[in-house]
Protein backbone atom coordinates (compact mmCIF):
# COMPACT_ATOMS: atom_id res chain seq x y z
CA UNK A 1 0.00 0.00 0.00
CA UNK A 2 1.10 3.63 -0.93
CA UNK A 3 -0.14 6.76 0.33
CA UNK A 4 0.15 9.90 0.12
CA UNK A 5 -1.23 12.64 2.32
CA UNK A 6 -0.18 17.00 1.87
CA UNK A 7 -0.83 18.29 5.36
CA UNK A 8 -0.71 21.91 6.71
CA UNK A 9 1.42 23.05 9.71
CA UNK A 10 -0.11 25.30 11.76
CA UNK A 11 2.39 28.83 11.93
CA UNK A 12 4.85 28.60 14.84
CA UNK A 13 7.53 31.33 15.94
CA UNK A 14 10.81 31.21 14.86
CA UNK A 15 12.85 28.14 16.15
CA UNK A 16 12.13 24.79 16.35
CA UNK A 17 9.22 23.07 17.37
CA UNK A 18 7.88 19.30 17.89
CA UNK A 19 5.61 18.46 15.59
CA UNK A 20 4.93 14.95 15.65
CA UNK A 21 1.37 14.86 17.28
CA UNK A 22 0.43 17.41 14.90
CA UNK A 23 1.75 15.18 12.02
CA UNK A 24 -0.39 12.19 13.33
CA UNK A 25 -3.41 13.61 13.94
CA UNK A 26 -3.66 14.03 10.73
CA UNK A 27 -2.91 10.81 9.26
CA UNK A 28 -5.82 8.63 10.09
CA UNK A 29 -4.45 5.72 7.79
CA UNK A 30 -1.11 5.65 9.52
CA UNK A 31 -3.10 2.92 12.47
CA UNK A 32 -3.46 0.72 8.89
CA UNK A 33 0.37 -0.01 8.50
CA UNK A 34 1.88 -3.02 10.57
CA UNK A 35 4.51 -2.21 9.22
CA UNK A 36 6.38 0.54 6.75
CA UNK A 37 8.01 3.58 6.42
CA UNK A 38 7.04 7.01 6.32
CA UNK A 39 9.12 10.05 3.99
CA UNK A 40 8.08 13.36 5.58
CA UNK A 41 8.83 16.47 3.19
CA UNK A 42 8.67 19.92 3.72
CA UNK A 43 7.95 22.26 0.82
CA UNK A 44 9.28 25.24 1.89
CA UNK A 45 12.93 26.34 1.40
CA UNK A 46 13.08 28.37 4.37
CA UNK A 47 12.13 25.83 7.07
CA UNK A 48 13.37 22.19 7.62
CA UNK A 49 12.88 18.84 9.03
CA UNK A 50 14.75 16.81 11.49
CA UNK A 51 14.12 14.16 14.22
CA UNK A 52 15.69 15.06 17.82
CA UNK A 53 15.08 15.33 21.99
CA UNK A 54 11.21 15.59 22.29
CA UNK A 55 11.98 15.74 26.13
CA UNK A 56 13.58 18.75 26.79
CA UNK A 57 12.41 21.98 26.07
CA UNK A 58 16.47 23.45 26.55
CA UNK A 59 17.37 21.27 23.52
CA UNK A 60 15.30 23.24 20.77
CA UNK A 61 16.48 26.48 22.21
CA UNK A 62 20.04 25.46 22.06
CA UNK A 63 19.92 24.09 18.76
CA UNK A 64 18.50 27.71 17.68
CA UNK A 65 20.99 29.70 18.88
CA UNK A 66 23.75 27.43 17.87
CA UNK A 67 22.12 28.02 14.03
CA UNK A 68 21.91 31.73 14.81
CA UNK A 69 25.99 32.12 15.65
CA UNK A 70 27.12 29.99 12.71
CA UNK A 71 24.85 31.71 10.29
CA UNK A 72 24.65 34.77 11.53
CA UNK A 73 22.06 37.49 10.37
CA UNK A 74 23.11 41.10 9.26
CA UNK A 75 26.15 39.77 7.46
CA UNK A 76 27.37 41.99 4.51
CA UNK A 77 27.78 39.06 2.05
CA UNK A 78 24.52 38.14 1.61
CA UNK A 79 22.93 39.38 -1.52
CA UNK A 80 19.65 37.71 -1.22
CA UNK A 81 17.97 39.70 1.84
CA UNK A 82 15.08 41.51 -0.20
CA UNK A 83 12.54 39.75 2.62
CA UNK A 84 14.59 40.82 5.40
CA UNK A 85 17.38 39.72 7.01
CA UNK A 86 16.15 36.50 8.14
CA UNK A 87 15.52 35.43 4.42
CA UNK A 88 19.08 34.39 3.15
CA UNK A 89 19.76 32.63 6.48
CA UNK A 90 16.86 31.06 6.42
CA UNK A 91 17.89 29.35 3.23
CA UNK A 92 21.31 28.25 4.19
CA UNK A 93 19.82 26.84 7.39
CA UNK A 94 17.13 24.86 5.38
CA UNK A 95 19.65 23.35 3.26
CA UNK A 96 22.24 22.25 6.19
CA UNK A 97 19.16 20.76 7.87
CA UNK A 98 17.38 19.45 5.03
CA UNK A 99 13.97 19.51 3.68
CA UNK A 100 13.02 15.43 4.78
CA UNK A 101 12.72 12.94 7.49
CA UNK A 102 11.81 9.20 6.65
CA UNK A 103 11.06 7.19 9.88
CA UNK A 104 9.89 3.29 10.16
CA UNK A 105 6.22 2.35 10.98
CA UNK A 106 5.24 -0.53 12.84
CA UNK A 107 2.24 -1.22 14.19
CA UNK A 108 0.25 1.24 12.95
CA UNK A 109 2.81 4.37 14.91
CA UNK A 110 5.51 6.06 13.51
CA UNK A 111 8.96 3.69 15.27
CA UNK A 112 10.61 6.85 17.31
CA UNK A 113 13.14 5.96 20.31
CA UNK A 114 11.46 6.69 23.25
CA UNK A 115 13.55 10.62 23.51
CA UNK A 116 12.30 11.48 19.65
CA UNK A 117 10.64 13.76 18.11
CA UNK A 118 9.76 15.16 14.82
CA UNK A 119 10.71 18.85 14.77
CA UNK A 120 9.98 21.97 12.63
CA UNK A 121 12.89 24.00 12.45
CA UNK A 122 11.22 27.38 11.74
CA UNK A 123 14.08 29.63 10.19
CA UNK A 124 11.60 32.80 8.82
CA UNK A 125 10.74 35.30 11.90
CA UNK A 126 7.00 35.39 10.27
CA UNK A 127 7.15 31.95 8.24
CA UNK A 128 3.46 31.42 8.59
CA UNK A 129 1.57 28.10 7.91
CA UNK A 130 3.87 25.33 6.21
CA UNK A 131 3.21 22.21 3.91
CA UNK A 132 3.98 18.82 4.33
CA UNK A 133 3.84 15.98 2.22
CA UNK A 134 3.79 12.41 3.88
CA UNK A 135 4.13 9.20 1.64
CA UNK A 136 3.38 6.20 3.53
CA UNK A 137 4.74 2.81 2.43
CA UNK A 138 4.32 -0.57 3.97
CA UNK A 139 1.66 -3.36 4.44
Amino acid sequence: MILQKEITLKPKPRGFHLVTDEIVSQLPSLENISKGIAHIFIKHTSASLTINENADPTVRSDIETYFNKIVPENAQYYQHTLEGTDDMTSHIKSSMIGSSVSLPITNGKFNLGIWQGIYLCEHRNNGGSRKIVITLIGE
